[in-house]
């Protein structure tokens, strides 16, 4: 079993803790890209364990959420923003922008804090709450997502994801597709990509 870091938006943060979301789906690329050219190798082969081609791991493999984040000592409205190493012993707090309403409550003297968020691309392992187990993972074009798997990457049908839910007309595939194009730009999804859908389960960090 080994650890891998993944990045989360924080829609798809909440969506985690809500229990909404247990599939996220990422471009395949490298040597995988490869493989599936035509006459090549089927969907199933490339996406066998056996051959280690998904950079997200294998069935079994858990994976640790990258955030946007702070930390903040207790009594104190100004973030650490240092660099800092895990910190054993020391009394810190955790802030996290998907969570800025539970903390604020938790916290009311942080309510106002001077300086920015930090990029989750930085965060470290010990700064991370949510912890993933990879259940299966496969191979597909990204518009072959079902209604029942868009449901399952935690998109809800409201004005988050187009600013006008009547825009969705009552697909969650719709809102999917906002959110990705939200993510990789526009054009992304009629580039209809290989993608990595990776399943799993978040348990006990």
């Amino acid at each position: 079993m080994k650890e891998r870091p993944i990045l989360f938006s924080a829609p798809m943060v909440r969506a985690l803790l809500e229990g909404r979301k247990t599939q996220t789906r990422r471009i395949v690329k490298g040597a995988a890209l490869e493989w599936l050219a035509p006459g090549m190798f089927t969907c199933e082969c490339v996406a066998s364990p056996e051959n280690h081609l998904c950079p997200h791991g294998r069935p079994g493999d858990r994976l640790w959420v990258k955030e946007t984040w702070q930390v903040f000592r207790p009594g104190s409205e100004t973030p650490i923003l240092g660099r800092m190493k895990e910190q054993p012993g020391g009394i810190v707090c955790m802030s996290y922008a998907a969570s800025e309403d539970e903390r604020v409550a938790e916290y009311p003297h942080a309510k106002r804090f001077n300086g920015p968020w930090r990029p989750s691309i930085f965060m470290p392992r010990w700064a991370s709450r949510i912890l993933l187990e990879i259940t299966d993972i496969r191979v597909e074009r990204l518009q072959d997502i079902s209604e029942e798997d868009a449901i399952a990457e935690g998109v809800q049908i409201t004005d988050e994801w187009t600013g006008c839910a009547e825009d969705l007309n009552g697909s969650h595939v719709q809102a999917y597709r906002h959110l990705w194009e939200s993510i990789n730009g526009a054009g992304s999804w009629d580039a209809n990509p290989w993608v990595w859908v990776v399943e799993f389960k978040r348990i006990e960090s």
